[in-house]
């Protein structure tokens, strides 16, 4: 190999170092850059093919090498719509490639990012910091499913939420047992006049204005809710329990209830039946055995809601001993809501993207799409902290689960500072060491030169 031989490797040396020296320069530069992964350098050997006795090191390579896998510190931020990835993955990203009637264009190419920093645009769109436009999936607004398949640039409308009709009560309680109310007798449904011992009300069955007074203080409280009809409108509605039977354990006849509601008869606000309800002495429900009962068409205060399903499940309703002698009450909601003004969004730890609208509803409107890779450190590089496959990283897997999202959160730089400029320490040293060589083997060209003199 000789002089020439060890001037060559030690110009490499010089030229590897240098590479070392400007990735360790980038990863210093980026060390603040959102979900930024340092660059390592390897250093490949080159060996001259020759007999074994007769073997040299030779020159040197340098080769860049991603810490793609190697995760930044995550940090809590208060912006809602920022997030941030506990796993290996990748948020699905695409660049805008121009305008079209006042409208964003893209050209449906997947890159993919560790940059979370996501913010609306003046076009509803999850943009982050580098350009770069957050891809999910729409999500049904009635089920909370996602619909479809390919991802697409998120789009948050920032138009009213339409009301929703109320059509489910959901209605969870425990009647007392002991001590017994004074069982109210009912109203024969064929007159509407005079109390009926031992009469079962009926759905839909009305307690006249004139047995009011008397119906309020044999009945207790049930909870009450605000419904919605189909324009919005709201309606309170209240409910009472009225004991209808004592029920006999001698005779194995069951305790009989009434739920009523406050609802409006023609003209008049009038107390108005659901059904009634037998309990065993257990305190267990008898009946009726199924699992909701259906109010045929329920109107509070002029407000006209239509069939509305009372549903309490199999189990939701008991007679256990209450020593207060009230119902108590563990789960009364309904599925309606009046119509809401966008509020703000943001994005949950299921990857949900959540509207906020003026009327307390949050709705699911996109799921966040996340892309998994078999070889994750053979992506390559693009601008923007952005990545594109190769043939060696393999295809996208795309993960629709949201598992790993963390909402309100950012990936830091996982460039360690301290680590860099003890690089850096260690590539000036081998640097200086290569330039002594350059100069040893100059040294020694001349001494060959000069003795031809």
């Amino acid at each position: 190999m000789g002089i020439y031989g060890a001037l060559s490797s030690a110009v490499t040396g010089l030229r590897a170092q240098a590479h070392a020296l400007e990735n360790i320069s980038g990863n210093i530069a980026n060390s603040q850059t959102t979900a930024y992964k340092r660059i390592e350098t390897d250093f490949v050997d080159l060996i001259p093919d020759a007999p074994v006795r007769r073997q040299v090191p030779g020159a040197v390579l340098a080769q860049s090498r991603g810490t793609n896998e190697v995760q930044g510190d995550i940090k809590t931020v208060s912006s809602e719509t920022f997030v941030a990835l506990n796993t290996s993955g990748f948020f699905v990203v695409e660049p805008k490639v121009g305008q079209s009637d006042g409208n964003s264009v893209f050209a449906g190419t997947n890159f993919y990012t560790r940059r979370g920093d996501f913010e609306l645009d003046q076009e509803g769109r999850l943009v982050n910091g580098a350009g770069y436009y957050l891809k999910g999936l729409k999500v049904d607004r009635l089920t909370g499913n996602v619909s479809g398949s390919v991802p697409e640039p998120i789009k948050i409308s920032n138009g009213f939420l339409g009301a929703r009709r109320s059509t489910v009560i959901n209605y969870q309680a425990n009647l007392p047992q002991m001590p017994r109310p004074k069982a109210y007798d009912g109203i024969n449904p064929a007159t509407a006049t005079s109390p009926v011992a031992s009469a079962s009300p009926a759905s839909g069955d009305v307690i006249p204005s004139a047995s009011t007074n008397d119906f309020l203080t044999q009945s207790i409280e049930g909870g009450a809710i605000t419904v919605y009809a189909e324009n919005g409108a709201p309606a309170d509605v209240q409910l009472r329990w009225a004991k209808t039977a004592h029920g006999d354990p001698a005779a194995a006849t069951p305790d009989q209830w009434s739920l009523y509601y406050l609802g409006q008869d023609g003209t008049n606000n009038a107390w108005t039946s659901v059904g009634a309800f037998e309990f065993n002495s257990d305190g267990s429900l008898k009946s009726p055995t199924t699992a909701s009962v259906t109010i045929d068409n329920l109107n509070v205060n002029g407000i006209s809601v239509g069939e509305v399903e009372f549903r309490y499940d199999l189990g939701g309703l008991t007679q256990f001993d209450d020593a207060n002698g009230t119902a108590d009450v563990s789960t009364l909601n309904q599925d309606g809501y009046a119509a809401g003004e966008f509020v703000s969004v943001g994005i949950n730890d299921s990857g949900r993207v959540v509207a906020t609208y003026s009327n307390g509803k949050r709705m699911d409107v996109a799921q966040v799409v996340t892309a998994e890779f078999s070889a994750i450190n053979k992506l390559k590089r693009l601008d923007g902290g952005v990545y594109a496959t190769t043939s060696e990283s393999g295809e996208a897997i795309l993960d629709l689960s949201g598992s790993g999202i963390i909402g309100g959160a950012l990936e830091a730089s996982n460039t360690d500072i301290s680590d860099e400029f003890t690089k850096l320490i260690v590539t000036q040293q081998a640097y200086a060491a290569g330039t002594r060589i350059v100069s040893t083997a100059d040294e020694m060209l001349q001494e060959a030169l000069n003795m031809i003199r």
